[in-house]
């Protein structure tokens, strides 16, 4: 975290120098020289954050240099908050303000004074630096740096040493890497296994390079470990060595002066004409397979074979179908592995096995070998208590036990090989508890708040941070938990190994995360703090001058009380997410935190925004989802760097949903004024001055995400006037006033191109007509459109349509699909009149998730010949469909309607073992059926239970 903390104070600092000259007289001097020093630092710290991972004294000067940076940023801070304090109105504004400059002659001397020792206790730090020569050792040093420094016993050669027996879940695996080697295509080709650090890659592998078969199959053979500091000379070497010794002959004379391209040479001689097999293990960067690559010949039938944690690096020489991904031991291979390791092949004590200790143990492990076999082995032979204090302390284990340093190590590399702004955004991620699924729209926004994003010419902030998420899961450090169908990512989480061995590095007076429960001494200077709590008392007496981030996680006992915490001893906070919290009040320390960047009350149940919020002139992010708020104070509107404004709730999905399912805000005379905002949702349009509020809309020129609800028929042409001047526009939604009024969005003649998410709610009289020309957009929602004909014209050709639903949108009787060559994903909604549905030629052959909702009159034969043709269908699900309907799809009874073809296609269609389901509300809640035989007498009950209420026949 020292690149980063360095790094946000030089940016504060250039800022202040530039921009706030008049406030620093005197000391001007002194902050420039203050802002070149630690300049300085950065750039020294950049190079010497691998060696400090193993040298004492190096890594006592970084906390150094962190320590005074965060001395400095927050002497800083201080001082601007002093000086934008509120002056009132009248007589006591003149009065205050006397005063105020008065103080502020004060504020300067302290400043002046406090900036003057900064001054000297980084010149005392630089001299320190000089003192021991840092600079030369981490020249010296950057080679063993990057592997972590002094020797340590690497667990992957123990993958060689392995018997057999003691493998698990490695046959399937293997047998299709040699299959991919030995009856491959002629030439030379590239298997890649990809996996995070101790997924198996370099066992599995160990057991394919030395399998008979393979070793039959190619005349020569070389094992290269690449590893991070590689050079690639010396890999050449390696390779040259080890082929002649292969066909026992001494490497040529002089290879230890040769440079690499007579290296390169000398290896393309030797493989000249030969079938041969190289496997290059634990490869990092492109760079090393470039060099490696130029020296094979394209050889008959020849094969290089990469072990890699980096997911670009796997796909850049290989074809994507000779790529393996490591995947996670299933939960039975998991459990005799570790029984093997933790109690030699005997069944798991009865003791452990009662109070769950080693399902729990096991659990932490998540399915990787290394792992299970690390913590297995460190387990054999210790009685129940050892086993329970393990179980809670797995991270001090990491940090005491010998065999387990090795073990986190391994895992370190790949933290260890990241860029410093990285590392920071992956530390971050332990501010979520244990499990959690983080949104990844929150946890950008969060990285942007804490300044670990910096620009880059031509990208949004967010941009940048979603270039970094993607690069963290390309590495394996992070998990995908959730994507949208066009690739997306929407949540994500860390590995709790990863937790537990990497971000136990941050655990000091930088970042704390605990459960309240826990007794734990907060020391005045921590920054960042994570509370899992469990009573808002935990809050009562929060004073802590230095914190900047202050997240809470509500457990599942939290109180409900309607306590509000206090932190008005934590005036410096960027950063303040209490959306885990029981709040019904706006906290009234809030207004006072000018240094505020994120605020997040979701899913809390406060209702009003006071006029103060306007004092937070700092303020990016706005976050008010799932709250009761309806309005928001005009004073919002002074916000000017506000970028994401979040205020709505949806309703419950029931059968009895109303039109209004989601609600936003009433949005005063000068929102246009946010000229900063790019996501804004969702503004309401109804009200006397809507008109003007559609054409405010227009001022807001970077947006990307726009949601309008309560549209009147009257204000469509002003919105889409608006639209037309939001180029970036990526996600629009607009609902109407009620479920009869007509949107009319005609009037957009030129519409966003870039966007891909379109949603229209409310009465239309025919599509707009510029929807084909969205050839980005991924996701379309019409509902209550209640169209005459049908939309599937329109919508056929957009060729990056991912995602479609018809939700009460079309009065026909008949939907026929032509096109949709991206479809991933339909859903066909509340369609009261849809009888017929069918397929012209090869129509959405990539299909794999069909929703149909209420949907009554629907003929379920007309859907089975449809379901026929959709080869890639995965997932069948139907809510509130007549129980008929549901029986046809079952396998139990004698069906005589579904013969003759209709048979034939019903066998396939459920031969490719699809999901089915269908889903009734019962009194309060949804229950699920689905194809197993108790679930189709369950639903013939329901048959046989319906009352119909026949009508009078009179007499």
């Amino acid at each position: 975290m020292a690149e980063s903390a360095v790094t946000i104070l030089v940016e504060k600092l250039a800022m202040l120098v530039e921009k706030e000259v008049k406030l620093l007289r005197g000391v001007r001097g002194e902050v420039e020289l203050i802002k070149n020093e630690f300049e300085r630092m950065k750039a020294f710290l950049a190079s010497a954050n691998l060696s400090q991972q193993d040298d004492p004294e190096l890594k006592v000067w970084v906390k150094q240099v962190i320590e005074i940076a965060y001395e400095t940023e927050d002497i800083l801070d201080e001082f601007t908050l002093k000086l934008v304090k509120d002056h009132g109105h009248g007589f006591m504004r003149y009065f205050r303000k006397i005063k105020s400059s008065i103080q502020n002659l004060k504020a300067r001397h302290r400043i002046s004074s406090k900036i003057a020792d900064i001054k000297s206790r980084i010149s005392s730090i630089g001299e320190g630096h000089q003192r021991y020569h840092f600079k030369s050792y981490c020249t010296e040093q950057s080679a063993s740096a990057s592997t972590g420094g002094t020797p340590w016993h690497d667990l992957r050669e123990d993958a060689f040493l392995v018997e057999d027996g003691e493998l698990v879940g490695i046959d399937e695996p293997r047998e299709e890497i040699i299959k991919w080697l030995v009856d491959g295509e002629p030439g030379l080709e590239v298997v890649s296994i990809l996996g995070m650090g101790g997924s198996g890659k370099t066992t599995l592998v160990g057991r394919v390079y030395n399998n008979q078969q393979v070793k039959a199959s190619f005349q020569s053979h070389a094992w290269i470990n690449v590893s991070q500091s590689y050079k690639i000379e010396d890999i050449l070497r390696d390779m040259i060595v080890q082929l002649h010794r292969d066909i026992q002959q001494p490497a040529p004379q002089g290879i230890e002066i040769m440079r690499s391209t007579s290296l390169k040479q000398v290896v393309k001689d030797f493989l000249q004409q030969k079938r041969y097999v190289i496997v290059l293990d634990d490869v990092w960067d492109k760079e090393a397979l470039e060099g490696i690559k130029y020296a094979m010949p394209n050889s008959s039938c020849s094969r290089i074979l990469i072990t890699t944690r980096v997911a670009n690096i796997a796909t850049f020489l290989s074809n994507e179908s000779k790529v393996y991904t490591c995947k996670p031991l299933s939960s039975k291979d998991s459990w005799s592995l570790f029984c093997k390791k933790a109690f030699r092949g005997k069944p798991c004590p009865p003791q452990l096995e009662q109070e769950n200790l080693s399902r729990q143990i096991l659990k932490k492990c998540e399915a990787l070998p290394l792992a299970i076999v690390a913590i297995g082995g460190l387990l054999f032979a210790k009685d129940a208590q050892e086993w329970e204090i393990i179980s809670r302390s797995l991270a001090a284990e990491l940090e005491s036990n010998d065999m387990m340093q090795n073990f986190k190590k391994i895992l370190s590399l790949s933290y260890n090989d990241l860029h410093y702004n990285l590392k920071s955004c992956f530390m971050y991620l332990g501010v979520f508890p244990e499990d959690h699924v983080i949104e990844c729209m929150r946890l950008i926004r969060l990285w942007i708040a804490e300044g670990f994003v910096e620009e880059i010419e031509g990208m949004t902030r967010e941009g940048v941070a979603q270039r970094y998420l993607k690069e963290l899961i390309n590495r394996s450090l992070v998990q995908i938990a959730e994507t949208t169908l066009d690739g997306r990512i929407k949540s994500c989480r860390i590995h709790d190994l990863m937790r537990e061995s990497i971000l136990s590095k941050s655990r000091d007076i930088n970042f704390v995360s605990f459960a309240s429960e826990q007794k734990v001494e907060l020391h005045e200077k921590v920054r960042r703090l994570s509370i899992q709590f469990t009573c808002n008392n935990a809050l009562k007496q929060l004073n802590l001058p230095s914190l900047r981030s202050l997240l809470i996680f509500e457990s599942a006992t939290s109180s409900s009380s309607d306590e509000q915490f206090v932190v008005s001893g934590c005036r410096l906070l960027r950063v303040l997410d209490p959306g885990g919290s029981s709040l019904h009040k706006f906290p009234q320390e809030i207004p006072v935190l000018f240094h505020l960047k994120y605020l997040s009350l979701r899913g809390t149940k406060v209702s009003i925004i006071p006029r103060s919020i306007g004092k937070l002139q700092n303020l990016e992010t706005l976050d008010l989802k799932r709250t009761l708020v309806s309005e928001l104070p005009v004073e919002i509107t002074k916000l000017k760097k506000l970028q994401y404004l979040l205020v709505y709730s949806y309703a419950e999905y029931t059968p009895l949903r109303p039109f209004h399912s989601i609600t936003g805000f009433l949005a005063h005379q000068g929102i246009g004024a946010l000229a900063s905002l790019q996501k804004l949702c969702c503004v309401k349009a109804g009200g006397d001055r809507s008109k003007n509020t559609m054409q405010e809309l227009g001022e807001l020129c970077r947006l990307r995400r726009l949601g309008v609800t309560d549209l009147k028929t009257d204000d469509a042409e002003e919105l889409c006037h608006s639209i037309e001047k939001m180029t970036d526009l990526r996600s629009l939604n607009v609902t109407a006033e009620s479920e009869s009024k007509v949107i009319d969005l005609d009037f957009l003649s030129s519409p966003p191109l870039l966007l891909r998410t379109l949603c229209i709610k409310g009465c239309l009289k025919k599509l707009p007509h510029w929807l084909p020309l969205l050839n980005n957009v991924a996701r379309v929602d019409l509902r209550w459109s209640r169209l005459k004909s049908s939309p599937l014209i329109a919508l056929q050709n957009l060729p990056n349509l991912v995602e479609l639903e018809l939700d009460n949108a079309f009065d026909g009787e008949t939907l026929v699909f032509e096109g949709f060559s991206k479809l991933k994903k339909l859903t066909l909604t509340n369609l009261e009149n849809l009888r017929l549905v069918s397929m012209d030629g090869e129509a959405m052959p990539c299909l794999q998730s069909l929703s149909i909702v209420e949907c009554r009159q629907l003929d379920w034969r007309s859907l089975l010949v449809v379901t026929h043709g959709l080869t890639l269908l995965k997932g069948l699900r139907f809510w509130e469909m007549p129980e008929e309907f549901a029986l046809a799809f079952y396998p139990y009874g004698c069906n005589r309607t579904r013969e003759g073809i209709l048979q034939e296609y019903y066998e396939e269609v459920m031969g490719r073992n699809l999901e089915v389901y269908f889903d009734w509300w019962e009194k309060d809640h949804w229950v699920r059926y689905g194809l197993d035989f108790y679930c189709y007498n369950a639903i013939k009950q329901r048959v046989m239970n319906r009352v119909e209420v026949l009508p009078e026949v009179p007499q």
